[in-house]
């Protein structure tokens, strides 16, 4: 019996699971090589100068506020076996619909109001290299191909910024910034993208007090703004793996789901057990199985729902 059988026959054995199933299929793809993306920062001028003093002061603070925008090569990333906007139907494109519908779902359906927060979306693994920053990216321009909802991807791996890395982003400021001063917004921090639906925050500047930072109640107050500003929003964490790392327990607690990434023939059961015990009970837990593949007689599946010994 594999690994992935062994999860799933664990998670079967635990209390039954109001959540639907993440997937029926497996993410079948290897992680993706880095994606160029550059930043430009248009700048907007009043066409005329309002009569009121007071309102044209506005408008100049507004005028003169950067506001980056994140092109990303789309072509490329296509390439690369990430979910794009192509029009042409590809299996990754499918696999990922399948697994964001009861993200969704949870998000915003009946299950929601027995979930705290539950369009905060955590992804981690038990180990580095299972493909969580993967899988983190591809749900976020999978979700940002609905049409009634929007997505902000947060680099919360402020040890070792994967998004950022991966996507080749460059930023001046990030989470750790917004975190560490009181001179920098949410505004400052948040990039819109030239994918309409997808904001992305970047991880920020490394810091010695990381996990102080994202326990403090600055990260609360971030976190409940994210929950409850926007109704049509879901807000996914790439977090640090979950065992050696104390950040993603943090995190944990604040989010309503999780998502588990786990490696085919590589991930061990004692430490998906041990990462799993990390979490907290009442989160609603599930897992993608990466770089598994398929067999004509045999087929992978996906366990979703609360998580308990």
């Amino acid at each position: 019996m594999s690994t992935i059988e062994k999860a799933l026959d664990k998670l079967g054995a635990m209390n039954p699971a109001t959540a639907e199933p993440i997937a029926e299929n497996s993410t079948t793809t290897q992680n993706a090589e880095p994606v160029k993306v550059s930043a430009v920062a248009p700048s907007d001028s009043p066409n005329e100068q309002s009569e009121n003093s007071e309102v044209a002061a506005v408008v100049a603070d507004t005028a003169t506020a950067p506001k980056l925008m994140l092109n990303i090569d789309l072509a490329s990333l296509s390439e690369r076996n990430f979910v794009s906007m192509a029009t042409e139907r590809r299996l990754i494109y499918e696999e990922f619909r399948v697994i964001k519908r009861k993200l969704i779902n949870n998000a915003f359906g009946s299950l929601s109001k027995t979930l705290h927060h539950p369009n905060l979306i955590l992804v981690t693994s038990s180990r580095p290299g299972e493909g969580k920053t993967f899988t983190s990216i591809n749900l976020a321009l999978s979700i940002a191909l609905e049409q009634d909802k929007t997505v902000l991807l947060v680099d919360a791996d402020v040890l070792r910024p994967n998004v950022s890395r991966t996507l080749e982003i460059s930023t001046q400021l990030g989470l750790t910034d917004y975190l560490s001063s009181n001179d920098v917004d949410v505004s400052d921090i948040m990039y819109s993208t030239n994918v309409e639906r997808l904001k992305i925050i970047t991880a920020g500047k490394p810091h010695h007090l990381s996990t102080e930072l994202l326990a403090s109640d600055k990260m609360m107050e971030l976190v409940q703004e994210f929950a409850s500003r926007y109704p049509d929003r879901i807000v996914i964490f790439d977090a640090p793996p979950l065992l050696g790392v104390n950040e993603t327990c943090v995190m944990a607690g604040m989010c309503g789901q999780a998502v588990v990434v786990l490696e085919e023939n590589k991930t061990k059961l004692n430490e998906l057990d041990k990462a799993l015990s990390l979490l907290p009970k009442e989160l609603a837990v599930g897992f993608v199985i990466n770089k598994a593949y398929y067999s004509r007689d045999k087929g992978y599946g996906y366990g979703y729902g609360y998580y308990a010994e």
